[in-house]
């Protein structure tokens, strides 16, 4: 059930600060743009979305939830892409991102984001993540907000589909994934091992550091494997982190 189902009218303005971590993290919501995102969430999570704000009617998927209608300009005053297509979502965000504890059921491959401040980045590895099956996202506290509006619009939809944190003790998690039989294998410019070390695994924590300063040492220290994606560096000095990613994903999903 929605935690404020019954909440009385909301100003404008409420929605605006929800634009900022102090805004998400006081009230507990973020906002999601858009009618393919929402309709993910529905399917994933439908007792996450607290209401929707549209301009418009809408179809008879959104029926069961509180609706606020907004003029034209007031939507656009609360969204944050330059032409905002269909409604926007108030939705409720899991109170346990934001702490150190793992969930009683892990699954069997999680993503480590230490230090990527895109959220154009972040968000984009969250979606493929989810995209190709893993189970979770585990991030350090210097990584780009996950309810940030260029995070949600990177991610498409696809925010709720695993479970997250984003925590300073993430070292602590790795520790602690590695001693329940996680292998750690991080992606490094300077990594030792091909990324085919990332294939037929059971399980598997992958990690992906910082855009310009890559993995720590403490995390590199802490992997089976560096790995490193040979690339024409006379043609390009390196990757972008979310193509990385992307690869090392796909390559993790082959069996």
């Amino acid at each position: 059930m929605n935690r404020y189902r019954n909440n009385p009218l909301r100003s404008i303005n409420w929605y605006r600060k929800l634009a900022l971590m102090k805004g998400r993290r006081e009230t507990g919501f973020f906002l999601m743009e858009g009618d393919r995102a929402i309709r993910q969430v529905i399917d994933i999570s439908p007792a996450s979305i607290n209401e929707i704000v549209t301009s418009r009617d809408l179809p008879p998927i959104y029926s069961v939830y509180r609706q606020r209608r907004l003029s034209e300009i007031q939507l656009r005053s609360i969204c944050h892409t330059s032409a905002p297509q269909g409604p926007v979502a108030v939705i409720c965000y899991p109170v346990e991102v934001y702490t150190s504890h793992l969930p009683k059921t892990t699954g069997r491959k999680i993503l480590l984001l230490e230090d990527i401040q895109d959220p154009g980045n972040a968000g984009t590895l969250v979606r493929t993540a989810a995209a190709f099956d893993y189970d979770g996202v585990i991030m350090s506290d210097r990584c780009a907000d996950p309810f940030s509006p260029k995070f949600i619009q990177s991610s498409s939809g696809s925010i709720l589909s695993l479970w997250l944190r984003r925590t300073p003790g993430y070292i602590a998690m790795v520790e602690q994934l590695k001693k329940k039989g996680y292998p750690v294998i991080v992606a490094a410019l300077d990594g030792a091992d091909r990324p085919g070390v990332l294939e037929r695994r059971e399980k598997l924590l992958l990690a992906l550091g910082n855009e310009a300063a890559g993995p720590s040492e403490s995390l590199r220290s802490m992997a089976e494997h560096n790995i490193n994606i040979d690339i024409t560096r006379k043609k390009a000095e390196s990757l972008n982190v979310a193509v990385c990613g992307a690869i090392c994903l796909y390559l993790s999903n082959k069996r």
